[in-house]
């Protein structure tokens, strides 16, 4: 790498007389240091001579050149290399001017298990270590399920854990309501086990015509045998397919494909992404990611394609990829992809029949997607207006937090920290605490430790400070957030408590500045109170979410020697009588009572042990 330090006043003559005109990539940085943008280039020298000719810029480029302090290069053996290197700086640096796609989690897939006697299906994400085989991607773990329930119900291959499967003393529930066929005892035979595995994955592979052919001969054999009871299973199991298959739009053709649309409004685009897998939609996916330099529809989309493919680590490349417009460099693309993934992808912009179908389901629903998303956007940017306009601020507000306190009979206690802009929800800046060391059911403890976990860091540069802090409750909490704020020197902050009316009810709410100690009431159609109501709702949801999570996983690692009352003998009978101790887990009181040794003071303790009451 060569490195070129350079005033503040970036001497772009001086610079690009010493350019390298081999491939590479160079980085643009400001007077601080922070890095604006990543390029590549098969001539360096050339491609950073446009960015200072003194006509025919965008304004964004405009823009960008104004802050350049300083261009490192780095030289590459080829173009392909360069791109490869380019997406993997702008996924670690993100710089402003580039596109900006944030989507790094790993997509899930349907695992089947192989060297074991009864393998079993599963929902995977991540690095595939596992032995067995992976069908996918899905566009979501929802889509994954869907899927999983269906083939629990058509095939009732085993879906539970290795460690539930190999303790087993009887059926469990799944057995009864005929999603499983109980191979953990034995109840069905290895070869039909694998004659249901068989079919499994027929459906995975996408031969659904291929499945239901073979399974209608099936029952005409079971039926010919006079074992009707096989046969029925046989025909529940077409039936079954031939549903899911009508809710298909559409069933066609063969291969992996990513069908990637891309529409565009001003200052706004969306990128929705149609995921095929053996000729079957699997689901879909919209992006919106942030306008980078490019203009065309086709460059953008080029940049796009590159990033989300050669940028994400394990990122399932399809053999095929079918976009809405010709893409610009599409050979180099291609290379680059080859590179990574050792094999040829192929890209299409100018298909027919089902492909065409496929397509326009893309462009359809980049269209309507981006019209919501714009939507949604002004409407929030319309009640934090309003909210100005209610609290009589000179500006609109930025950024907004929110919190809130939730617990069982004071037990477990989680506090919730949620963020919106002007934009709406900012997920990624949502923060919980585990609450600790406090009397149970203090909510004005619980809501101090949270404020000062949270403005702690802020305080020490750790975030970003809010404009409004939320306090979802009355005067008392408000004091509470007033005096850690006090305490930590933080003075720019407007705290204003959200009170319920005396009804309790949406709409009733009083609001209470901690600035000017009023009271505010807005009438219930306010714009502005809908976005309070918005938030505080979701600071709401997001500490019960916490706060069940929380209390889940006491569940699942409570044992019954934890229990008061219940020594040894007791145990034995509650594991003999239910099998394990994820069925006494669900066992009601009166199930309880059945068991020898249990009375109904001791039933009601372990009742109330694993639900928390």
């Amino acid at each position: 790498m060569s490195e070129k330090s350079v005033a503040p006043q970036f001497d772009s003559v001086r610079f690009l007389a010493d350019a390298s005109q081999q491939p590479g990539i160079y980085q643009m940085f400001d007077a601080e240091g922070k890095i604006l943008y990543v390029g590549k280039a098969k001539n360096l020298k050339s491609r950073l001579a446009s960015y200072f000719r003194k006509t025919g810029l965008s304004p964004k480029t405009h823009a960008l050149v104004a802050r350049i302090n300083r261009i490192e290069v780095t030289i590459t053996s080829s173009e392909a290399e360069a791109l490869i290197l380019e997406q993997n700086l702008i996924k670690a640096n993100r710089p402003p001017y580039n596109i900006s796609l944030r989507d790094d989690k790993s997509y899930p897939y349907i695992f089947v298990s192989s060297g074991e006697p009864y393998p079993r299906i599963s929902v995977h994400r991540g690095p595939k270590k596992k032995q067995g085989d992976y069908y996918g991607p899905f566009p979501n773990v929802g889509a994954v399920r869907e899927s999983l329930h269906f083939l629990q119900k058509t095939f009732r291959v085993r879906q539970c854990e290795d460690s539930v499967f190999n303790n087993r003393s009887r059926p469990c529930l799944q057995y009864q309501i005929k999603r499983c066929t109980a191979p953990c005892v034995e109840f069905v035979s290895k070869e039909d086990y694998e004659n249901d595995l068989r079919h499994t994955r027929m459906f995975l592979t996408g031969n659904g015509q291929e499945l239901m052919s073979e399974l209608a001969n099936q029952m005409d054999e079971a039926a010919q045998q006079l074992q009707f009871e096989k046969a029925a299973q046989f025909r529940d199991q077409i039936t079954f397919l031939r549903s899911i298959q009508s809710q298909q739009i559409i069933e066609e053709g063969q291969g992996d494909i990513d069908v990637v649309a891309l529409v565009s409004r001003p200052n706004a685009l969306c990128v929705h992404i149609l995921f095929v897998r053996q000729g079957r939609i699997l689901g879909s996916r919209s992006f919106f990611p942030q306008m980078g330099l490019a203009e065309t529809p086709a460059d953008i989309l080029t940049q796009f394609i590159a990033q989300f493919y050669l940028a994400s680590a394990g990122r399932d490349i399809p053999r095929e990829i079918i976009t809405n417009y010709e893409l610009e460099d599409v050979e180099l693309l291609a290379t680059a992809l080859q590179q990574a993934i050792g094999r040829q992808v192929y890209f299409s912009h100018s298909v027919r029949s089902h492909r065409a179908q496929w397509l326009q389901m893309a462009v359809n629903a980049a269209e309507q997607n981006l019209i919501t998303h714009l939507n949604t956007k002004q409407n929030s940017l319309d009640r934090f207006v309003a909210l100005q306009d209610a609290l009589q601020l000179d500006d609109i507000p930025q950024r907004m937090e929110c919190f809130d306190i939730s617990h069982s009979s004071g037990e477990l206690t989680v506090a919730s920290c949620v963020v919106f802009d002007t934009n709406g929800p900012l997920k990624s800046d949502y923060r919980r605490f585990n609450i600790e060391g406090i009397t149970p059911g203090d909510d004005y403890a619980a809501m101090q430790q949270a404020l000062e976990r949270r403005y702690t860091r802020l305080k020490k540069g750790e975030g970003k400070m809010p404009d409004i802090l939320l306090i979802d409750g009355g005067k008392g909490q408000l004091g509470i957030a007033k005096t850690v704020l006090a305490e930590l020197g933080i003075d720019d902050v407007l705290m204003i408590g959200v009170a319920k009316g005396s009804t309790r009810k949406a709409g009733f709410e009083t609001l209470y500045n901690a600035q000017t100690d009023t009271e505010i009431v807005l009438n219930n159609d306010s714009p502005a109170l809908h976005l309070i109501q918005h938030i505080r709702d979701e600071a709401h949801r997001f500490a019960i979410t916490g706060h069940k999570q929380r209390r889940d996983k006491k569940r699942k690692t409570s044992t019954l020697e934890d229990i008061p009352g219940v020594g040894a003998v007791r145990r034995r009978e509650l594991l003999r009588h239910f099998g394990g101790i994820q069925e006494i887990q669900k066992a009601s009181i009166n199930d309880l009572l059945r068991v020898s040794g249990i009375n109904q003071h001791l039933a009601e303790e372990i009742y109330a042990f694993f639900h928390n009451e």
